[in-house]
């Protein structure tokens, strides 16, 4: 073989391996600064890890640790809410997220995800239910959701809840450690974002109503372990966040009935270094609107409105459990152009939530409930 002919098989060779490798992949180049604009007040201190919060319309705080225990904080007094469902507190599962009705000035429903033994298989699922606040406990309880079979396993639960304007309430289940059969079969539960009404019917225009054997409650598929989950203020899309393997931590604009592509298309490697696959894009499998390498291990994200953080408003907050602080996201037509650690070193942060009076309210684990403050 001539010597010309084998440097182009050599260069050839390493163009294929460095564009199928994942290794390769950066996280698009966006470097993150560290911010020095804001400090935190503790609103609810001594929680080990609070998972949700949601604020009632007298201005308290309900929060949930993922231990079991639903705390309504009021006038600075903490106090245990009885008639909680019993979770199966195994690994990241748990009392999981908490929001409001849209309508609960009138209805009073309060919806929770949570880690569920109910089923004849041991271990637990993911499920969503509402109930009602009555004094300090919750009443007409009704569980909405329960995803199957139940596992032993302790990873990838999900959870997080959002609502359209059009009465249809929206959750979301992690895999369950389940890569290789879940995520990507309509017909079996996990890996999904999951649409219901508001009383847990299955609304008549999902996308697989019809279709045989599969779960009519799902809305998309192909994801891993969604965590973070808003519906834009203005355009009324869907915007979900997901832990990624090591690497590929995934930001997604969600569409009816679209794949996300876990575990065939990746950006991320196992966490032995071992690759998934060599695929970051297959289509028929969405790609995600901003991703992190090396992975920040994202829970609870937020898009900030009104003037209480003029910087900020129009932009995503997420919280980084691995590296302990608050990044912003800063966006310009959909796009991610620019990065910036708020609150550096704070802790693991598992929730940010806008409150009705406009500021940020974050939950850290190991510390509480804190109130992003603007130096």
């Amino acid at each position: 073989m001539k010597k010309g002919t084998l440097v182009f098989l050599a260069l050839l060779t390493t163009f294929l391996a460095c564009g199928q490798n994942p290794k390769e992949v950066k996280a698009n180049d966006i470097p993150i600064t560290v911010s020095e604009a804001y400090s935190h007040e503790v609103i609810v201190p001594d929680l080990i890890n609070p998972w949700g919060m949601a604020f009632l319309p007298d201005g308290s705080l309900l929060v949930t640790e993922k231990s079991g225990e639903l705390i309504h904080f009021k006038e600075g007094v903490k106090t245990e809410i009885s008639g909680v469902p019993e979770v199966y507190n195994r690994g990241q599962g748990g009392l999981l997220d908490i929001r409001l009705s849209p309508d609960y000035a009138n209805d009073n429903w309060i919806y929770i995800t949570y880690s569920s033994t109910e089923g004849d298989e041991k271990g637990g699922n993911t499920a969503l239910m509402r109930a009602k606040l009555s004094g300090n406990s919750l009443t007409d309880q009704e569980v909405l959701y329960k995803a199957s079979p139940n596992t032993t396993k302790g990873q990838h639960w999900g959870s997080r809840i959002v609502f359209d304007n059009s009465g249809h309430v929206y959750f979301t289940a992690g895999e369950r450690g389940e890569r290789d059969v879940n995520p990507q079969d309509v017909t079996r539960d996990n890996g999904k974002v999951y649409r219901l009404n508001l009383d847990g019917s299955i609304p008549s225009d999902n996308p697989f109503v019809g279709q045989a054997n599969a779960k009519a409650a799902i809305w998309s598929y192909g994801h891993r372990n969604p965590q973070g989950m808003i519906i834009h203020p203005e355009t009324q899309e869907i915007w979900v966040h997901e832990h990624g393997p090591r690497g590929g931590d995934e930001i997604n604009v969600i569409k009816k009935g679209a794949n996300y592509g876990w575990p065939v298309i990746t950006y991320g490697i196992n966490y032995s270094g071992t690759a998934i696959t060599d695929e970051t894009k297959k289509e028929g499998m969405e790609q995600p609107l901003y991703y992190w390498v090396p992975s920040i291990a994202p829970s609870g994200m937020a898009l900030v409105t009104g003037n209480k953080y003029p910087e900020l408003s129009g932009n995503i907050l997420v919280g980084s459990l691995k590296f302990v602080y608050l990044e912003a996201l800063y966006l310009a037509n959909d796009k991610v152009v620019k990065r910036e650690k708020l609150l550096d070193g704070i802790g693991r942060v598992r929730n940010v939530v806008q409150g009705p009076d406009g500021f940020v309210y974050v939950g850290v684990e190991g510390v509480g409930i804190v109130k992003l403050i603007k130096n």
